[in-house]
């Protein structure tokens, strides 16, 4: 049966990204009912549904979902309130969170609306609640009344409010509670799966938490095996990089991890069912099931179980497999079949970036197909155990139809979901069903309720159209075959494909798909290829532009002689060529930059190779690099059609007014080290699409990308007389800034620099002005209060201040905690970090790379030292190289940081509840204006700060890099730039010398215009 499996993973590899259509074909046959069958499903699920109303009329969850919708800014509201609020600490920002999401709702429109005494209640609590966040005359009497009681009232009652949906959707505290609570009366005749709350463990002491935390839930729940409860493991909370390019470390010690709890629940006499994640990690999770069932020592054991989610694209064949598996082990493996739990973060990942196709179906009724037709496969297979998990009154009907007279099989519900449509199933007819049943604290509860809430809440899900009014049982049950067949099996029109994302404007940049393990190790064995060494670039290997050594054949090598063409010589030769292509049309230069958009993408794996070994980029920012030099191609293209065409200004009759945009004349362009080709290629574009020709300086320490791209630019039709490429130094850089015939500066580097040049370009007072648009360094500063999640504040930190090893302008250099939440969050930090990769950026598994230089390195290396009575966590780095080790130094205050340290250096400092405001305006005083990151569930918050931060970009609750072009237009203000953004709207113009042409219509003796109109009074 080896061929079995094999065939099956041939299967899954092959449908990861498939095409809806092509997936759904044979899913929409084999789920489909004949007419006969159709209708005994019909009937069993009306009688479910009423059966689930009843239910509804007592049970306050679906009342609650009913009344307070998540399509409703009061359903948002208490979502986001039951986010966040038991994680807060101190009084002063609870307050202010919960004057923040009940203060702008319409409570009192719910008032006594409900049919739950229990949610009208908790309506007028929220009436009242905000009654006492408003600032009326009432509400400082009410305010009053209450102060007299002592008791800080609003607080305690939304805390008991939210620690009441603990009790509803978490079965216990502990697992000695949750066993005992599955004993009450409402939970006979079920048994339980339970789940050790908590979301993927960010720390190996994380990791080892949870590990014990399983442990002792196996041993409880062995204790009283002959309930037939069982345990659900997910692999992300047993180690902190379950990831793709983490596998060597990672999936070897999750084998050893799941072996020891297997044996151990096997021993206890338990079953034990590994959790589904995000697509990515299927096949790691596979490999390490696979490894585990072929354990001799678990041979007989069918406790071994799996989660498959539906709404996959791969779920079929992984069932395939699993059965394949079962035979191959000698055992039955107990698959949990589920909808399906990440949708929308799979949605926003593959559009992200840039993949061929989503990994699942974009329609929900697209997923109720493949629910059923694998249902239908595993009721068939003889090697798993069915387990199927859904609130679906009508694919409930379908599988019982299926099933026939057969008992093998079991039904799986949510705790706090789906009463009232097992119980008579349960209680009468004696089918089998399980309830998935969380276990933990009130604090680990809130990402579990959200993601739930979201998935059992959304308009297109069961729960939410049983508890919607306005659907009909026909509504209700209508067959998902026949909706998904009337549309032929297509994707979602709302949902268009990843390069499809900016349509009609441009085509999104081509992604490849690291998170795939084969692409993964041939992107790094093409990375890997060493260079062949070029004299007159500067010391070590660099890459080839010749047709010889594998550029494009349709890029000529730029420059033939070593040096490039520098200073007045190149100004010369670009002066020369500005009025040939000045004089072309807006479309034929925006059709230049296409095709070197489409030339970027074609030689990408050869630019990534150059980008790891020259510019010491990672993989992934190697890939980032390209993709977005892509985008800028695409998006001045699309920008120069749009807004660059002559306008016709109003005016009086007899006159015409035309404004053009036309090229000033030769730009100069200095793009920095750390973005060799995005930053590069965004600069000369922008200024070549005007109309302009360019003189092209790439920073000493990245020639080689830089030439590759001028190679490929003239390949793509842009003449070598309009791109002229001038490699070399500092002393090449101001020669060409003194030459008074250029007509434009673009620069990115550092705020020194900027102001020597601007120095330079008014030092004469002869020349002309001209403009300057520099982008510069930052102080970039996240503050983060009491309210924010600290797993997503440490993944974001981790990203900001050490990818790229920290060498970005948009980079974290200071975090600001809020004092209440510090030693949590830094403890949770140092946990991060320790699990970070230092070294060679060719790697997959590097996380952090070498800085680019050896200056960088000492100047970098001696701050560290001389701060190192401020460390508070360091770690690791290789020996010999460039390699920095990430670091986090504490300081006292924001202003003790004083200039920018362009490297894996993290400053930490704290701030006092209740003072957001001043840090903003203490922040601003840096003189500094990049980036400010603020990680904050307080909507008002975010308000403020938007509203107060002198920064070019804001970001708020996530991460501070990675700015997406046409998205995020990136720059900054103050020390920090001049502005406009690239990447923006307002970019272009900035290179364009704006003419007005104004011409006098009217004929000899009166006006031609208006003497041709008809009645016009003469």
């Amino acid at each position: 049966m080896a061929d079995a499996t094999a065939s099956a993973r041939k299967e899954i590899a092959r449908l990861h990204r498939a095409a809806e259509p092509e997936v759904l074909a044979p899913l929409l046959r084999d789920a489909r009912l004949s007419p006969e069958s159709r209708r005994r499903v019909e009937n069993r699920a009306s009688a479910m549904l009423a059966d689930l109303r009843a239910a509804q009329a007592s049970g306050w969850v679906n009342q609650f979902l009913q009344e307070y919708r998540l399509n409703t800014s009061e359903g948002v509201a208490l979502l986001s309130l039951a986010e966040a609020f038991l994680r807060v600490p101190d009084p002063e920002t609870a307050d202010q969170l919960i004057a923040d999401k009940l203060g702008n709702a319409d409570w009192r429109a719910h008032a006594g609306k409900s049919h739950s005494t229990l949610v009208n209640s908790a309506t007028w609590g929220l009436v009242i609640g905000r009654a006492l966040v408003s600032e009326t005359e009432q509400a400082s009497a009410l305010k009053r009344l209450i102060a007299r009681a002592g008791e800080p009232f609003v607080r305690q009652g939304v805390g008991a409010a939210m620690r009441m949906m603990g009790e509803i959707f978490v079965m216990g505290r502990t697992i000695d509670e949750a066993i005992q609570r599955m004993r009450k009366r409402e939970n006979r005749g079920f048994t339980a799966s339970f789940d050790m709350l908590g979301e993927a463990a960010r720390t190996f002491p994380d990791a080892g938490r949870y590990y014990a935390a399983y442990e002792d839930a196996i041993r409880a729940v062995g204790r009283v095996a002959e309930e037939g409860h069982s345990i659900s493991v997910k692999l992300s909370a047993l180690h902190p990089r379950y990831e793709v390019a983490q596998y060597e470390r990672c999936v070897p010690h999750l084998i050893e991890q799941v072996e020891a709890l297997a044996g151990l629940a096997r021993d206890a006499g338990i079953a034990f069912t590994i959790d589904a994640e995000e697509s990515e990690r299927l096949e790691m999770s596979l490999d390490i099931i696979e490894a585990v069932a072929g354990l001799p020592q678990l041979k007989g054991w069918d406790g071994l179980g799996m989660a498959v989610q539906a709404y996959g694209k791969r779920c079929r064949p992984t069932l395939a497999w699993a059965d394949a598996l079962g035979e191959k082990t000698g055992r039955r493996i107990a698959v949990r079949l589920v909808k399906g739990a990440y949708w929308d973060t799979e949605i926003k990942r593959t559009q992200e970036q840039g993949l061929v196709d989503y990994p699942l179906f974009t329609r929900k009724a697209a997923t109720d197909v493949s629910y059923l037709a694998c249902a239908r496969d595993m009721l068939a297979a003889r090697h798993i155990y069915p387990a199927f998990a859904t609130h679906n009154a009508l694919t409930v009907a379908t599988i019982l139809e299926w099933a026939g007279k057969s008992r093998d099989f079991e039904f799986q519900r949510l705790h706090g979901m789906g009463e009232g449509l097992y119980e008579n199933l349960v209680w009468e007819q004696g089918y089998r069903t399980r309830i998935y049943a969380p276990v933990g604290g009130h604090r680990d509860l809130l990402a579990y309720l959200v993601r739930r809430l979201l998935e059992n809440g959304a308009n297109s899900s069961f729960v939410h159209q049983l508890a919607d009014e306005r659907m009909t049982d026909a509504d209700i049950l209508a067959d998902p075959v026949a909706k998904v067949a009337a549309v032929g099996g297509s994707r979602h029109p709302s949902i268009p494909l990843p390069e499809d994302l900016f349509m009609p404007e441009r085509k999104n940049s081509r992604g490849i798909d690291l998170l795939e393990r084969r692409e993964l190790r041939r992107v790094a064995e093409v990375v890997e290829k060493p260079l062949p060494f070029r004299e007159g670039f500067g010391e070590g290997p660099v890459g080839a532009t010749t047709r010889s050594q594998g550029s494009s054949p349709t890029a000529p090598t730029p420059n033939p002689s070593p040096e490039g063409e520098r200073g007045q010589d190149a100004v010369t030769r670009a002066l020369a060529g500005f009025p040939a292509w000045s004089a072309r049309t807006v479309e034929e230069r925006a059709a230049c930059l296409d095709r070197l958009a489409d030339l970027l993408e074609r030689e990408r794996d050869q630019l990534m190779r150059i980008c790891v070994q020259e510019a010491k980029k990672t993989i992934g920012d190697a890939l980032a690099e390209v993709r977005e030099a892509v985008d800028f191609c695409r998006y001045y293209a699309a920008q120069a059609r749009a807004g660059l065409q002559p306008v016709e200004l109003p005016g009086p009759t007899g006159e015409r007014n035309l404004l053009r945009m036309e090229g000033r004349g030769v730009w100069v362009c200095i793009a920095p080290w750390n973005f060799p080709l995005a930053i590069f290629l965004g600069q000369v574009t922008a200024a070549l699409v005007t109309g302009n020709t360019v003189v092209a300086k790439p920073a000493p320490q990245t020639p080689e990308i830089a030439a590759f791209a001028v190679g490929l630019a003239h390949g793509a039709g842009i003449p070598e007389a309009a791109l002229v490429f001038a490699p070399g130094g500092p002393e090449t850089g101001q020669t060409l800034m003194e030459d008074a015939r250029i007509a434009g500066v673009a620069f990115t580097g550092s705020t020194a620099t900027a102001k020597k040049i601007a120095r330079t370009l008014l030092a004469d007072d002869d020349r002309p002005i001209v403009p300057l648009i520099a982008e510069t360094g930052g102080i970039n500063a996240m503050i983060v209060d009491s309210t924010a999640l600290p797993e997503q504040v440490v993944v974001d930190v981790v990203t900001s201040a050490f990818r790229s090893a920290g060498q970005r302008c948009s980079a974290l250099r200071v975090l600001l905690l809020q004092e209440e939440i510090a030693d949590r969050t830094l403890d949770m930090l140092k946990g991060a970090m320790d699990s970070l990769v230092v070294g060679d950026p060719a790697d997959p598994a590097t996380d952090v790379g070498p800085v680019i230089d050896r200056v960088a390195y000492d100047k970098l290396m001696g701050h560290r030292e001389r701060m190192q009575d401020r460390w508070l966590h360091t770690i690791g780095a290789p020996e010999g190289g460039l390699y920095v080790p990430p670091t986090l130094i504490g300081v006292d205050r924001v202003e003790d940081v004083d200039r920018e340290w362009f490297g894996p250096l993290l400053h930490v400092a704290t701030w006092r509840a209740g003072s957001l405001a001043e840090t903003v305006r203490r922040v601003n005083a840096s003189g500094f204006g990049l980036t400010m990151g603020l990680h904050s569930r307080i909507a008002r918050a975010a308000e403020a700060v938007e509203g107060a931060a002198t920064v070019g970009n804001l970001y708020v609750n996530r991460s501070m890099i990675g700015a997406i072009v046409g998205s995020q237009p990136f720059g900054g203000e103050g020390l920090s730039g001049t502005g406009p953004k690239a990447g923006g709207p307002h970019y272009l113009p900035r290179f364009c010398a704006e003419r007005v042409t104004s011409t006098d219509t009217t004929s000899a003796g009166g006006n031609a215009t208006l003497l041709s109109l008809e009645d016009v009074g003469l």
